[in-house]
């Protein structure tokens, strides 16, 4: 029994039966279930390799104490759990030799478990390159993938925008055709009328010249020269023609000439200055028409005043052969620079400031389109000191559009009857219309709601050339005759 009981105690099994089942409790969730259950069954073959020993040292200790000792002990701990399947045909020898055979096959499966554990890692190691190489040609395959997006979308947007540019460019030279088509028309209307007062102008100096040559053969003549003689002449009120009466034609021309080029040019400017503070072109062309008509208000008050003055100063001390009226209006021609036209331009933002039809910003002023106001009145003035002089037509809102007094502007509805607002006035000379001037026509203008601001709400009474009018109604009254009788 001693012998036996050394055996087992120096062969280690209970200990290596302690470590498999701490190496099983560690990897228990690690492994899989035949691994687990190939663990148990190694670690069952141990245990009843140690309870084949312990049976055979029981079994010699029971022999060894005699027939009835250990007896009570038996009945009370080893019998009840025993049962029927207790058996002690187990030598000692068979026992250890069975052990020995479980240590060497323990150290196999060891062995085994280790290759397959470095397989497994090698295995594992290759599927995780397998995939780094796998997730490196995807993000290469979404690159491409965004890259040839990128490409298409930047193509179709160039192609739109391409496209675009093609029919921006094709209404562009669309609207350079009609302006080029209008202004044809328009150079072959000036042109036209300009044929015309060359025409007048050497009439006149025709006629002028047959007089000078009358005047010098009865000037070598001996006979007197007789009082009917000069009734013959068209300047019958003087015995020669004066300065003004001379540079007449000449200055008719280059007014008109300025008046259109105050049109074509300084307004273009003073709308794009305006544009800058104002969207609405609408309100920017009624800002600039009605700026138009207070210029040439307060050029011929101004005008009339300094007409007053000078006749003032000239009555006294008057002598020569021209009449009073001749020898003013020389004057005035002479001395154009005398004309303060800083007081016209303060006049006339005074009268815009209190405008209900037109609207500006509150941090800018009307100050702005100054210069454009300076040269208005600067033409409208001097344009009063022809012998008949020009004058713009008197326009309201919601009137019947004339084609001899406007043109349409492009926008225009071209069958609306009525005139929606005056872009440009017209220049006239006594009844006749001399330049045209331009106008937005559509339906339903007597019916706008700009339309309800008008300063005056019957055209008749902006036809007065009282005095006393309102500053609201003078911009809208045609400038009186230089015998005092309104034009209508």
């Amino acid at each position: 029994m001693a012998d036996t009981l050394r055996r087992l105690s120096h062969s280690g099994t209970c200990t290596l039966l302690q470590d498999k089942l701490d190496d099983w409790y560690k990897d228990y969730h690690i492994n899989s279930c035949d691994q687990n259950l190939n663990v148990c069954c190694e670690l069952l073959e141990l245990n009843s390799k140690i309870q084949g020993q312990l049976f055979t040292i029981l079994n010699v200790t029971a022999r060894e104490g005699g027939q009835y000792a250990g007896v009570e002990t038996l009945k009370s701990r080893f019998l009840p759990w025993l049962g029927t399947c207790f058996s002690n045909s187990f030598c000692a020898d068979n026992s250890f030799g069975l052990l020995q055979e479980s240590l060497e096959r323990d150290k196999r499966m060891r062995d085994l478990s280790s290759s397959h554990e470095k397989e497994l890692h090698k295995l594992e190691a290759q599927l995780a390159s397998t995939r780094v190489e796998l997730n490196s040609v995807r993000q290469d395959l979404l690159e491409a993938q965004m890259e040839l997006d990128e490409t298409k979308t930047k193509s179709a947007t160039t192609l739109l925008a391409t496209e675009d540019e093609i029919l921006q460019l094709r209404a562009d030279l669309r609207a350079a055709h009609d302006k080029l088509e209008l202004r044809k028309l328009d150079s072959e209307e000036d042109y036209q009328r300009q044929i015309r007062l060359l025409k007048d102008e050497i009439s006149i100096l025709s006629a002028e010249k047959s007089i000078l040559h009358g005047r010098l053969s009865r000037s070598r003549s001996p006979s007197p020269i007789r009082p009917s003689s000069r009734s013959a002449s068209p300047f019958a009120r003087s015995e020669s023609p004066t300065a003004a009466q001379l540079t007449n034609s000449s200055r008719h021309s280059r007014l008109i000439s300025r008046f259109n080029d105050i049109y074509a040019n300084d307004r273009l400017d003073a709308q794009n200055l305006l544009r800058r503070y104002i969207e609405d072109l609408e309100m920017v062309q009624r800002i600039i028409f009605i700026a138009t008509m207070e210029s040439f208000h307060a050029a011929k008050m101004a005008f009339r005043q300094f007409k007053l003055r000078v006749r003032k100063s000239l009555s006294p001390s008057h002598m020569g052969p021209e009449s009073l009226e001749d020898a003013v209006i020389d004057y005035i021609v002479r001395n154009l620079d005398l004309y303060d036209v800083q007081s016209s331009v303060n006049e006339v933002i005074s009268a815009m400031n209190v405008n209900p039809k037109i609207s500006f910003p509150a941090e800018v002023d009307f100050i702005l389109i100054s210069g454009f106001i300076r040269e208005v009145c600067r033409v409208a003035f001097a344009m009063q000191t022809l012998e008949n002089p020009l004058d713009i037509a008197f326009a309201v809102d919601g009137e019947l559009f004339s084609e001899t007094k406007y043109r349409r502007t492009y926008d225009s509805e071209l069958t609306a009857p009525l005139v929606f607002y005056h872009v440009w006035p017209t220049l006239m000379e006594n009844d006749s219309v001399v330049v045209k001037g331009e106008a937005v026509t559509k339906r339903g203008a007597l019916w706008s709601p700009r339309r309800s601001r008008s300063r005056s709400s019957s055209p008749l009474r902006s036809r007065s050339v009282s005095p006393g009018r309102t500053l609201a109604s003078r911009s809208r009254s045609p400038s009186p005759r230089r015998s005092g009788t309104p034009r209508f």
